[in-house]
């Protein structure tokens, strides 16, 4: 006996044919998907900080770490300053992003770090220069410290269509 139309049988569904019907001879199935892991760095962002890939793509999601604002040539802070932080941070997303083959306008979510939430209104002030339409889904934490005494990281995912 052959089931038809079928390319993948669950389990389950397998051991109810199987009890219904006395001989399930054959089954076929197919697992064609393998979902493909690419790493991405790019010299136009800061290396790594720590032990990790600046992004990596599975499918068509773009899964990128966090982002300071580190120059990518001096590897010191663009500033002191909140504004001057983000817009870097924000510059090096968009790079490692265009290293992907990605767009701002494919972020669909964003995970921002701040070291003091009072800082928050400049934040946007800043953030929605890079996000002037349909920004993406975001939450905004406080959090004791960030590496090497940031003011901000960003974390990002974005997805291709």
């Amino acid at each position: 006996m052959t089931i038809e139309y079928f390319t993948y049988i669950p389990l389950l569904f397998c051991l109810i044919i199987a009890g219904v019907f006395t001989s399930c001879v054959e089954i076929e199935s197919e697992t064609s998907t393998e979902i493909q892991k690419k790493i991405i760095n790019t010299d136009n962002a800061p290396a790594a900080v720590g032990v990790y890939s600046q992004a990596i793509q599975v499918g068509n999601t773009l899964y990128l770490s966090g982002q300071i604002g580190l120059i990518p040539e001096s590897r010191e802070l663009a500033g002191d300053d909140l504004e001057s932080q983000t817009h870097q941070t924000l510059k090096n997303i968009r790079a490692v992003l265009k290293a992907a083959g990605y767009e701002m306008s494919d972020v669909v979510k964003a995970q921002v770090f701040l070291d003091d939430m009072n800082d928050y209104s400049a934040f946007n002030e800043v953030y929605v220069q890079y996000f002037p339409e349909n920004p993406p889904a975001r939450a905004v934490v406080e959090v004791s410290r960030i590496p090497l005494d940031a003011k901000v990281e960003i974390m990002v995912t974005a997805v291709k269509n």
